[in-house]
């Protein structure tokens, strides 16, 4: 007998949550933003399997999830909003590579056709967070 299987549509954010059910992660760190309200939707839906810390500031919770990483060896998840949340989660993000602290930071984004025309809280992350430069490396 032919079994006919439907494939249910999921939203990015719904990928996302759950991804990161299948990655093991049972906790993120977050500061709630619009910038990533499908994701905050997706992680709903798996709230028995991931607990949702909500943090009031991005470093905070930066700094909870490094601390996670560090005590459970497991990368700790945080969760921030786009461009003054980056910022802040910087200083965390340095110290989780200083100590080779296992982490993941999930930065919410401008939609991707407004990219480069100066959008509301408009960050370059690749620049942001790309490693420091090395001696005898060449300008690029």
């Amino acid at each position: 007998m032919n079994e006919v299987r439907r494939v249910q549509a999921r939203t990015g954010g719904k990928l996302l949550a759950d991804a990161l059910v299948a990655q093991g992660v049972t906790h993120c760190f977050a500061v709630p933003g619009e910038s990533y309200l499908d994701l905050l939707d997706g992680l709903y839906a798996v709230r028995n399997r991931i607990q949702l810390v909500t943090c009031r500031f991005e470093a905070g919770a930066v700094h909870m999830a490094e601390a996670y990483g560090k005590l459970t060896g497991r990368p700790g998840v945080a969760i921030v909003t786009r461009g003054p949340g980056a910022c802040h989660a910087s200083i965390g993000v340095h110290v989780a590579m200083q100590d080779s602290t296992p982490m993941v930071l999930l930065v919410g984004q401008i939609p991707v056709e407004e990219t480069d025309r100066e959008t509301f809280q408009e960050v370059d992350y690749r620049k942001m967070f790309a490693p420091p430069r090395q001696m005898g490396d060449a300008d690029r």
